[in-house]
């Protein structure tokens, strides 16, 4: 799934989840070394586990964040 985000400095993140269980998260732009930490977080867990955990984060004034993008992307795919 390709999810395109909104009010973050990374236009997209590519989502892969399998059975319930995030397989792959690939960002698009954003903070290089940020991104790919998150996206090795998240990796093998329950989508709704990564859901209840990052959503609502914000990033300094935005109200919103890379984190927060990824949960609402997730929240699609249920």
């Amino acid at each position: 799934m390709r999810y395109v985000t909104h009010g973050t400095c990374s236009t997209a993140i590519e989502v892969e989840v399998k059975d319930g269980i995030i397989e792959s998260v690939q960002f698009v732009g954003g903070c290089n070394g940020n991104t790919k930490g998150i996206s090795a977080l998240v990796k093998g867990m329950p989508v709704e586990d990564a859901i209840s955990r990052l959503k609502g984060i914000k990033c300094g004034f935005k109200s919103t964040s890379c984190p927060d993008q990824l949960a609402q992307a997730l929240e699609q795919l249920q």
